[in-house]
């Protein structure tokens, strides 16, 4: 679809506003019960429902769970099974590291093993960032070089952080299986090379792991580490020149600013830590006037879901709501409410279950839904869309696109 969007695209001065609240979709605790959506309180939220219509999405197709990055890129409008991108390069770009070509980023986790290298957590406890970075610190100090090949370390955030290796006489695969199992109660899992390219990343990976393990053996909580989405250089055509759309991307997160950066929009600087929620709206006030797409980024709605924590994710979802009439206050003629994924607390993890989608302007039909929630979205005359039809849905109510055919 994105050639006949891009023929039928036309400039005009309305704003659009995608707001994207991470793995806002979920589940009761118990069946019967309400959603960490339908159990908050969110009258904001609530009143724009009223005047809005809505519908759930399939980000990438019926009973798949998608990936953060699969998940975004098909809000992006593309489709997932054709543009493909590791979660490494999108943390690598996200932080500002510049990949060339045979390079191979991969995202890494700092874990909690226990006794036989039984994994305890898979996030190490969420450790601050100042603990990440001193972690980082030593295994740059032991993994410089493995095998003659060039390893870079770099800090992102809380567990996270992300390994490049370069190899410019001889390029590196990036088709590799995955050491985190994502699971807990069973050890790392060794990396396999699925094609002969990759052979060489396969032994660079598990020589890190034996090395960074023996480098934080003294360490009780962080003396691990897990790596999961190999990726090389990756190319996308342009979402500016595709839509036609000076697009600002405002996240606070590496891996949403590398997303955002690779289809090429312009990431905008957030002051504050964490969520930086206020942050994030005083970035979206000041460049108002000099984009008409905003990509703006919640990331609690989903770490809490992540660590099952039902309560938190339901307080984070208010506090969203809280901040709500500030988006409004800037007068978007489009806004789009919706998430990149479900992450149940229940399950505590990424699921296959549809997101709730809202999209208010003047051109929307108003529908029987009275809320924002899953069972309420179920009402909607959007119906259950795939995630590539958000970006059309969306030029549609900006009145930026022309008609197709005579």
């Amino acid at each position: 679809m994105l050639d006949t969007i891009r023929a039928l695209v036309k400039k005009t001065d309305s704003k659009i506003l995608m707001v994207v609240l991470d793995g806002v979709g979920g589940l009761p605790l118990e069946l019967g019960g309400e959603t960490e959506l339908a159990t908050a309180t969110t009258p904001n939220l609530d009143a724009l429902a009223k005047q809005a219509q809505l519908g759930q999405v399939e980000l990438v197709a019926a009973g798949i769970t998608p990936g953060s990055g699969p998940g975004h890129l098909a809000l992006f409008g593309y489709d997932p099974f054709r543009y493909v991108v590791g979660r490494g390069a999108l943390s690598a770009v996200g932080i500002g590291v510049k990949l060339g070509y045979g390079d191979v980023a991969v995202r890494g986790n700092f874990a909690t093993l226990g006794a036989g290298r039984v994994i305890d957590d898979r996030r190490a406890g969420r450790p601050s960032d100042e603990k990440n970075a001193e972690t980082v610190g030593r295994l740059k100090a032991a993994i410089s070089e493995l095998d003659g090949v060039k390893v870079e370390i770099y800090t992102e955030s809380e567990h996270r952080f992300v390994v490049v290796f370069r190899n410019p006489g001889s390029p590196l695969g990036a088709n590799l299986s995955d050491v985190d199992p994502q699971d807990t109660g069973v050890q790392p899992l060794v990396a396999e090379a699925h094609d002969e390219a990759s052979k060489k990343t396969a032994e660079l990976v598990n020589a890190f792991v034996a090395r960074a393990e023996a480098t934080l053996r003294d360490e009780p909580q962080v003396n691990g580490v897990l790596f999961r989405g190999y990726s090389d250089v990756p190319h996308f055509p342009s979402f500016g020149d595709t839509y036609g759309l000076r697009a600002a991307c405002i996240a606070s997160y590496p891996m949403y600013k590398g997303l955002a950066s690779l289809v090429g929009m312009d990431v905008l600087e957030v002051e504050g830590v964490d969520d930086a929620l206020e942050g994030k709206v005083a970035a979206l006030r000041k460049d108002w006037d000099n984009y008409d797409f905003f990509y703006f980024h919640v990331k609690k709605t989903d770490s809490t879901g992540e660590d099952g924590n039902f309560h938190e994710k339901v307080h984070k979802i208010e506090l969203f709501d809280e901040l709500l009439p500030q988006l409004l206050e800037l007068g978007p003629d489009v806004i789009a409410i919706v998430g990149d994924h479900s992450t149940p607390s229940k399950m505590q993890s990424h699921s296959w279950h549809p997101v709730p989608l809202l999209i208010h302007s003047q051109y929307a039909r108003k529908d029987a839904a009275e809320r924002y929630t899953e069972e309420e979205a179920q009402k909607g005359t959007l119906g259950l869309r795939r995630g590539t039809d958000v970006m059309p849905l969306l030029l549609a109510n900006a009145l930026k696109l022309q008609k197709y055919g005579a």
